[in-house]
C-alpha cells in the first residue's frame, strides 16, 4: 500500500498549508489546515479535512467496514450501519489521540443485539488494523443502537 502526499501551498499561493494525497489505487484526497490569524503563511484556507481528521475518518471507515462485512456474512439483513467518531487528543506535541470513541448506528431487519455487539469486538480486537493501531496510544471504547426496519 502507498500514498504520495504533495504540497500545494507553494509560495504566491493562496493556500499554504493545503496538500493533496494520490494513493496507490488511484484516488485523490485533500487535506487543509486551519487558519492562523496570527501567521497566515503557517496556516491554511480551511477548505478541506485537517489530516488528523482523516485518521479519524479513515479509523471510522475501516471498523465500519467490517461490522457491516461480519454481519452480512453472518446473514443479518443490514440496511445501514454509520459510526460517529470522537476523541481526545493529548495537550502537547505529539497531539496523538489519547481517547476515542466509536458510537455505531445499525439499523436493519431481525439483528439481534449480540450479533452487533459480536461484530463490533471482532472488528476492535482482531480486523481492523487501524483503531488496533491506534490503540497503541488512545483508550478506545464503543457503544451502538439498533435500529429495527
Amino acid at each position: 500500500m502507498e500514498c504520495t502526499v504533495s504540497w500545494t501551498g507553494a509560495a504566491g499561493t493562496n493556500s499554504p498549508m493545503g496538500f493533496v494525497a494520490e494513493t496507490g489505487s488511484g484516488h485523490v484526497l485533500v487535506m487543509d489546515g486551519a487558519p492562523d490569524e496570527a501567521r497566515p503563511e503557517n496556516g491554511g484556507r480551511n477548505l478541506a479535512p485537517r489530516p488528523m481528521e482523516t485518521v479519524l475518518a479513515g479509523a471510522g471507515g475501516c471498523t465500519a467496514y467490517d461490522v457491516v462485512l461480519i454481519l452480512k456474512r453472518g446473514r443479518h439483513q443490514v440496511e445501514r450501519c454509520s459510526v460517529k467518531v470522537t476523541s481526545e487528543r493529548a495537550e502537547k506535541d505529539p497531539k496523538v489521540f489519547t481517547k476515542i470513541h466509536l458510537h455505531f448506528t445499525v439499523a436493519g431487519k431481525g439483528i439481534p443485539a449480540s450479533a452487533v455487539e459480536r461484530a463490533i469486538q471482532l472488528s476492535h480486537d482482531t480486523y481492523c488494523s487501524a483503531t488496533i493501531m491506534l490503540a497503541k496510544t488512545a483508550e478506545i471504547t464503543t457503544s451502538f443502537d439498533l435500529i429495527e426496519t
